[in-house]
């Protein structure tokens, strides 16, 4: 029989050493013959992201030794840094960011040479041509007066060196080369654009010694984008178009006259997302140019096969409702898969059965579904007369009841991006809330992806506004429909999130209580100080830099702190290079001045996320312990006590 106990003060078998004990992060999955890789991001070794392969025996081996890590930082956020071809792996490494070449059971070859300072040459989303000769890369180097990038050829060898294929724009996508290996397709995109908000396709041809002939725009502008080039079998050139107001996939071929792509089953549904890191796959094309694709539509996720001849993708049916990284094995389908009951996996895929195998799950250990929470969407008004988005999540917890009367206290979450989207993959970060007796919203804010240009565009100018906006009101419909608690809604979100955060809790009265990682305080700050690839994102989000500086004033937190009553936990990164931890130190200041409780936990060797098990573990207990502090009720379990600098304003009134 279940124990009567006050939402907030469950026992969960949802322990933060599950968080990360047992447990990988995965991406880009990879195949070459009988052989899949993949990376595994290890908490367990400090975040250390360590290639692994399966052969054809099903036998698992790491193919990186000790001392080497796969992850590049080509626009600080990364993505893909592997490629594979008969047996030889190429990574761009961690410690130095050079590109490197190993064969299993070998140690690493430097294939490019040690930069003058260190990691001042980084290298991302790298593809084999088919003779084995050379890798096609993106290539940033940081120089004194600036950082370039540029599309390279770097020796497969490491004794032919590099050779610049493409240059003059701000930043280059991830490249396809032709099964033939004669063309090469790329994306290019200039400030102060994103590469949500425009950029070009282009086609050039590819001779031998790494020769750029004869180069074409395909297609695209400031105002559409384009992603995902790939060719299929054939050679003909398929990509992804937001031209009609939705992702959709297009391909140049024979029948396509105007040689800027003829659609492929068009749509009112996203087939791609926002590319903050390279190497993002949402389709495939198989052998037969069969093409497998995941999209979403009204917030649903779908897989689906598109034949030759045919006009609409058929449904492929398989346990999964999350799906990333699709890779073809020539007549089959190998991607990260994943759904409300099963964490990210890496997956083989029959494409016409849907007939499935776990290859690589993230998670060793599993929890007894009566622990686990099931998210449901939840569409609301918001302001302007518009609709918005969610996924919410309910207390979940097979031992426990709540006293009759009680609603439960609610967590609103905002993902980062802010063009990101919520995931209803099962996540046990989530779940370490929900089996605790909290509810869960996991807002889609005007702003993020998966409903079209036009919901994305709702933030243009707004940031700071319509998507606090929308935190708010998810939570007071919540509230007022009697699900939640109106006096204990809190708000947590990391970077982008972390500034709704902030937001929220200086300019509104709605939250209790916040938590914000590596948030931005100072969105001023942030346009001056940020990375490359960021540096003119707020722009389009605020407003031009600097004409436009009353305005970030306005919509920064740090400078409105006297407003705030809101207690705040605040996390930061010391190495965080796309929000310095400067923006959290200031924020951290200005509150313990105004008398608002505050609590800081920064952590050394943490850079834009929190990598290591200890501060995962760290920040998860801190976090529900400030919870505790400010909610009033007793977290079960030993945790070890933050310090709360101005406790004794805990309880004043808010507003």
């Amino acid at each position: 029989m279940a124990r009567t106990a006050p939402y907030g003060s469950w026992v969960s078998p949802i322990t933060t050493d599950l968080l990360v004990e047992k447990t990988v992060r995965l991406a880009d999955p990879l195949v070459d013959g009988d052989f899949l890789y993949w990376v595994e991001g290890r908490p367990s070794e400090g975040g250390r992201q360590v290639v692994v392969r399966r052969d054809g025996e099903g036998v698992l081996s790491d193919v990186l030794p000790e001392g080497f890590a796969a992850r590049t930082l080509v626009h600080e956020y990364g993505g893909l840094c592997v490629a594979v071809r008969d047996g030889a792996v190429y990574f761009s490494n961690f410690a130095d960011q050079r590109l490197y070449r190993v064969v299993p059971g070998e140690q690493p070859l430097a294939l490019t040479p040690k930069p003058p300072v260190p990691a001042a040459v980084r290298y991302a989303a790298p593809v084999v041509t088919p003779d084995g000769a050379w890798l096609v890369c993106v290539r940033e180097r940081h120089l004194l007066d600036g950082v370039v990038n540029e599309l390279v050829a770097v020796s497969s060898s490491g004794d032919r060196g590099e050779h610049v294929l493409a240059s003059g724009h701000d930043f280059y996508g991830t490249p396809a080369v032709t099964p033939d290996g004669t063309r090469v397709a790329w994306c290019t995109w200039d400030h102060p654009r994103m590469p949500w908000d425009g950029t070009e396709l282009w086609e050039g041809e590819l001779l031998e010694g790494a020769a750029m002939g004869a180069v074409r725009l395909v297609a695209g502008g400031p105002s559409e984008s384009i992603t995902q080039p790939r060719y299929g079998p054939d050679g003909a050139l398929h990509f992804v178009s937001d031209r009609t107001g939705w992702w959709n996939l297009y391909v140049v071929d024979d029948e396509d006259g105007s040689g800027v792509g003829r659609p492929l089953a068009p749509a009112d549904a996203e087939f791609a997302g926002p590319d903050w890191v390279f190497g993002l796959a949402s389709y495939a094309v198989l052998d037969d140019g069969a093409v497998v694709a995941a999209w979403s539509a009204q917030g649903e996720a779908n897989l689906g096969v598109l034949r030759r001849g045919e006009s609409a993708f058929a449904p492929i049916v398989t346990p999964f409702t999350v799906f990333g990284a699709l890779r073809s094995t020539g007549s089959g389908l190998v991607a990260l898969a994943a759904s409300s009951a099963m964490s990210p996996a890496i997956v083989t895929i029959d494409v016409t059965s849907g007939d499935s195998e776990v290859v690589k799950a993230s998670r060793e250990s599993t929890v007894d579904a009566g622990y686990l929470s099931r998210p449901r969407p939840f569409e609301f008004p918001t302001s302007g007369d518009q609709l918005a988005h969610a996924l919410v999540y309910m207390p979940a917890n097979a031992d426990f009841a709540a006293p009759e009367g009680e609603r439960p206290p609610l967590v609103i979450a905002i993902h980062g991006g802010p063009t990101s989207a919520a995931s209803p993959a099962l996540s046990y970060e989530v779940q370490y809330w929900t089996s605790r007796g909290f509810a869960v919203a996991d807002v889609n804010y005007g702003g993020s992806s998966g409903y079209g240009r036009d919901y994305r565009g709702r933030l243009k100018g707004k940031w700071g506004i319509v998507d606090v906006a929308d935190c708010e009101n998810a939570a007071l419909a919540l509230a007022g429909a009697g699900e939640v608690d109106a006096e204990r809604l809190v708000i947590h979100g990391g970077s982008a999130g972390g500034y709704t955060t902030l937001c929220a809790a200086t300019f509104g009265d709605v939250f209790a209580a916040g938590a914000s990682y590596f948030g931005v305080a100072d969105a001023g700050a942030l346009a001056r100080d940020t990375h490359k690839f960021e540096s003119r994102y707020l722009d389009g989000l605020i407003g031009p830099w600097p004409e436009a500086e009353a305005l970030y004033a306005e919509r920064s937190p740090i400078f409105h702190t006297e407003q705030m009553r809101t207690p705040l936990i605040i996390f930061q990164g010391l190495e965080d290079k796309v929000v310095p931890p400067n923006q959290a130190e200031m924020m951290v200041e200005a509150l313990r001045a105004h008398g608002v409780p505050v609590a800081y936990i920064a952590y050394e060797g943490e850079q834009h996320g929190f990598r290591r098990a200890e501060n995962i573990k760290r920040t998860a207990e801190a976090e529900l312990y400030f919870y505790g502090r400010v909610l009033g009720f007793d977290p079960a379990g030993p945790i070890e006590p933050v310090e709360i600098e101005n406790e004794s304003a805990i309880g004043r009134p808010r507003g």
